[in-house]
């Protein structure tokens, strides 16, 4: 299965490709679901360029286009062009035809947000040129099974990572009343996430009545997060030929570990990965072995990073997705940086992201290396002298006390 993970700017795109996604989706200006990621513009098609080499790109062109709005991007195909895309992904059908004429040689892939959940209506979207449908995420193992064997020839994809929407297929007005960002032109503020305080019964206006979950408040609206890193074999006897992540607007940490986590759970699915009783992953050839310690570990970040209460999602029935969340966010870890190139003898600049203070316990994680632990680092100004702390307003540099590689990133538990 192909591996599919967001890309909300050009450094998270790097780190998605660096961690181990086969392919990776991104977002243009006006365009896409997520206007409050970066998203891609101006003159950074050469630098995705570089970056993509043999792996896949796909553009979500996913909001639900108005007069304007088609007006728009007829302004924007030439631009549009000078991006590397394998496939669009689009859920709404009108542009079709304008894709088509511009980008003969790109594919299209139709977007959840089409909902497309039974067999007949992924066959009438094949016929109309679409080479892959990312199902409705409603849609249950058994019936991913009945949608491929009568559509063998059409490519699947499916979410096995990230948030889900309190409304069916993300067709919700919540964001709209509350916050006057439309959920189903990319601007969606996220309303079902609101922490709610008070409660009122019709009968009874202006009597409020508190609902304690947590320490006064209430996710009664909150979905919980999905996680499938447990049930990729399952997905794969359905036929599912791509997975996909979600999370363009979340941070490159994030996009790191969990594109990772997925990563070595489908190699060790698919035999790339001998893994071995133990072992200790400091020098290790992943090429030849992995440890059943590490691949835990790989796993062990996805309830680490920051996540609400996870479940299955509708692969397996309702029950799990039926029921809101009971918690906010959970996190153990904290984003501190990366480490930077190498400007002397085990000297590296570093990209600090959050305060780093000397004596720290810090760990390091690279693609194939869980993590160092590093409590014996010097942190040192540009001109070599010991610093105490270091804050991402200053210019710092750091001398790892254990053997790093640039690209590196630096994390503590929070």
């Amino acid at each position: 299965m192909e591996l599919l993970s967001p890309a909300g700017n050009l450094e998270k795109l790097k780190y998605a490709y660096a961690f181990g996604a086969d392919a990776a989706y991104i977002g243009l200006k006006d365009f896409s679901l997520r206007v409050k990621a970066d998203n891609f513009h101006n003159d950074e098609a050469a630098g995705i360029r570089d970056l993509k080499k043999d792996k896949k790109l796909y553009c979500a062109m996913n909001i639900y286009f108005h007069k304007d709005d088609i007006t728009r991007l007829e302004s924007e195909l030439d631009y549009i062009a000078e991006y590397p895309f394998d496939a669009f992904i689009v859920s709404d059908v009108g542009i079709v035809p304008l894709l088509r004429r511009r980008f003969p040689h790109a594919k299209l892939h139709l977007s959840t947000q089409a909902n497309c959940t039974n067999a007949e209506a992924a066959r009438m979207y094949q016929d109309m040129g679409f080479s892959r449908i990312i199902l409705g995420r409603e849609v249950g193992l058994d019936e991913i099974a009945g949608i491929k064997a009568k559509n063998p020839a059409l490519e699947l994809e499916a979410f096995v990572h990230g948030a889900m929407c309190l409304a069916y297929s993300g067709r919700c007005f919540l964001s709209a009343w509350m916050a006057g960002r439309s959920g189903n032109h990319g601007g969606c503020a996220h309303s079902c996430r609101w922490e709610y305080r008070l409660l009122e019964e019709a009968k009874r206006p202006g009597e409020y009545f508190p609902v304690y979950e947590g320490e006064n408040f209430t996710t009664i609206l909150s979905s919980r997060d999905l996680c499938m890193i447990d049930h990729l074999a399952d997905l794969k006897s359905a036929g599912i030929d791509a997975i996909k992540i979600e999370g363009r607007m979340k941070s490159l940490y994030y996009t790191a570990v969990v594109t990772r986590a997925y990563r070595k759970h489908l190699d060790a699915l698919n035999g790339k990965l001998t893994v071995s009783a133990s072992g200790n992953s400091a020098g290790k050839n992943f090429s030849s072995g992995i440890s059943a310690d590490d691949l835990a570990s790989y796993r062990a970040d996805l309830f680490r990073v920051s996540h609400r209460e996870y479940c299955t999602g509708f692969y397996f029935g309702r029950g799990e997705v039926e029921r809101p969340t009971e918690t906010g966010y959970l996190t153990k870890d904290m984003f501190l940086g990366i480490i930077g190139k190498e400007v002397s003898d085990g000297v590296y600049e570093l990209d600090i992201r959050n305060q780093i203070t000397a004596g720290m316990a810090i760990q390091y994680i690279g693609p194939d290396e869980p993590f160092i632990q590093d409590s014996n680092f010097t942190l040192l100004d540009e001109n070599g002298a010991s610093l105490q702390k270091a804050d991402h307003e200053y210019t710092v540099r750091i001398k790892p006390g254990v053997r790093v590689h640039s690209g590196y990133i630096i994390r503590r538990e929070a």
